[in-house]
């Protein structure tokens, strides 16, 4: 595969290019979702180890790189933010999946990630858990107009038809090529390798 290797300020990386879809949302009362015994879902203020865990996990399978290279000490900062809300989705006590909100793009929320751990795709969480998240944005934010989220053909083919699904409209289109050191371990999926 060497005709795949890169070399991006002296690290050796993998490639891929994506096509990340732009969404958004306007603002519209959202019904809380109804989780059935043994599930919650509740606000939680993670430690970097702890959120890094979770975006590892979760993430792993669809690409979610960028974090990964962030320094403790920015993604700390970040985490410590008032504007910054993340959920976690548990069953029996496991976590099951999480979201992240960002509201500095005021009149608009950002979805900086959603995604359930690969034992709990399939099982109906998925749709409950992005109306949780649209929910907790459009239910009591005074003056927020609308919430944004982007996926890409990196992530879970059922991603982008899901967000369709609940109601956001596409707004743009864009290629990308993501130069992922090698260092953190992904296999770069055949679709995807550039």
């Amino acid at each position: 595969m060497a005709g795949h290797l890169h070399l991006v300020q002296g690290e050796i990386t993998d490639r891929a290019v994506v096509t990340v879809t732009f969404l958004r949302q306007n603002a519209r009362p959202i019904p809380p979702p109804l989780f059935g015994p043994g599930v919650s879902l509740a606000p939680e203020r993670l430690s970097v180890a702890q959120y890094r865990a979770l975006y590892n996990e979760i993430g792993g399978p669809w690409l979610w790189w960028l974090r990964r290279i962030m320094p403790d000490a920015a993604l700390a900062r970040h985490l410590a933010q008032k504007t910054v809300s993340i959920q976690v989705l548990r069953v029996n006590g496991e976590a099951a999946g999480f979201f992240e909100t960002e509201s500095t793009a005021w009149p608009d929320v950002n979805l900086n990630y959603f995604g359930l751990d690969q034992r709990y795709i399939g099982r109906g969480l998925g749709g409950k858990l992005l109306n949780a998240a649209l929910a907790s944005t459009f239910n009591g934010a005074f003056g927020v107009r609308g919430m944004t989220v982007n996926t890409c053909t990196a992530d879970h083919p059922r991603a982008l038809p899901n967000y369709k699904a609940a109601g956001f409209l596409e707004v743009r289109r864009v290629q990308e090529v993501w130069d992922i050191p090698r260092r953190l371990g992904f296999t770069i999926p055949e679709h995807v390798r550039g």
